[in-house]
């Protein structure tokens, strides 16, 4: 048999099962009247028949139920779909007798004879690489990249519905594990991909240490990845504070201290990490949370106050410094 008529028989057998298995299923799930929906008492106004859940409800402009359930919908359009992009490249094949084109290979070649991106990328692209570096150990840098891009995208997902303020801070963090759709699922995401980020950088310096590749001529990317991986301790050891609980409080206490015990500067960088104002020569370490001063006239020295209750919340930050 020939090619196209091999094609033409099944896109037409396709058609036909798409089209046999929509209306068993409809056949299935649509609402039978029973027998005793069709019996008129005496004495009383025949029952209303039953309206077409398919246009009645854009007569009477109620989208509650169209025709199907979404899953439905989405089945048998995905289908159609392939079904018509299927005869698509098929009458593309037959008209032009050539080998068909990738859509993404097409709108790349029609981005790349407007702006001759080619030209540009090909020294980055085409770069030889011997087999001996493409072990999986030379791929930590390229890891470490990718789980700050998960990192960037989750983050800024968050950041829709998280709240920083100390009175607010632990209930946005509930609300998004237990009310926002995969709220859940996209906070844990955040913060495995936060853990792997450290490891990976950890391991990528140190196999860059241990071979060698920080001699020169790559001192400079020596220095860079020291930088990179001071600031990645840095945003991990910030958004460690985010969730604001008992965990978040006392684990940034922990953390400032050992900032605050630093010689010469350790004052400096308490004040610095925990943005207090020193207005007396002692003042007690207590921890600021992380939003403006509510009340101008005090200074910003919070204490925090954490109360689980059966429920799981939190009590409002406290002020607990005298007015000025």
């Amino acid at each position: 048999m020939k090619t196209i008529y091999r094609t033409t028989l099944i896109v037409v057998l396709s058609l036909i099962l798409v089209l046999a298995a929509a209306a068993g299923i409809h056949a299935i799930t649509a609402n039978q009247p029973g027998s005793s929906d069709r019996v008129e008492l005496s004495g009383q106004a025949p029952l209303e028949p039953e309206k077409d859940t398919c246009i009645q409800c854009h007569v009477d402009e109620e989208f509650t139920n169209i025709w199907t359930p979404l899953g439905r919908w989405v089945l048998f359009g995905a289908a159609g779909l392939i079904l018509l992009f299927g005869v698509a490249r098929s009458a593309s094949v037959w008209r032009s007798r050539e080998e068909w084109i990738p859509i993404p290979t097409r709108i790349l070649s029609w981005i790349d004879e407007r702006y001759q991106l080619s030209e540009f990328m090909k020294p980055i692209l085409s770069k030889p690489v011997p087999d001996w570096q493409r072990r999986w150990w030379y791929c930590l840098g390229g890891l470490t990249f990718f789980l700050f891009l998960v990192q960037g995208i989750t983050g800024i997902m968050l950041a829709f519905y998280y709240k920083p303020t100390p009175a607010e801070a632990y209930a946005s963090i509930q609300f998004i594990e237990n009310e926002v759709l995969l709220g859940s699922a996209f906070r844990m995401i955040h913060h495995w991909s936060a853990n792997g980020m450290i490891v990976m950088a950890f391991a990528h310096m140190l196999r860059v240490f241990i071979m060698g590749a920080y001699k020169p001529p790559r001192e400079l990317n020596w220095v860079s990845g020291v930088t990179l991986l001071v600031m990645t301790l840095a945003f991990g050891f910030t958004g460690y504070l985010l969730p604001w609980d008992q965990r978040a409080y006392w684990a940034t206490t922990v953390g400032t201290e050992i900032g605050g015990s630093i010689p010469i500067i350790g004052d400096l960088a308490l004040v610095f990490l925990r943005g207090m104002e020193y207005h007396q020569p002692y003042i007690k370490p207590v921890l600021r949370g992380p939003c403006p001063d509510p009340s101008p006239g005090y200074s910003r020295i919070y204490g925090t106050s954490f109360h689980h209750d059966p429920e799981t919340r939190i009590n409002e930050t406290s002020l607990i410094a005298d007015k000025h």
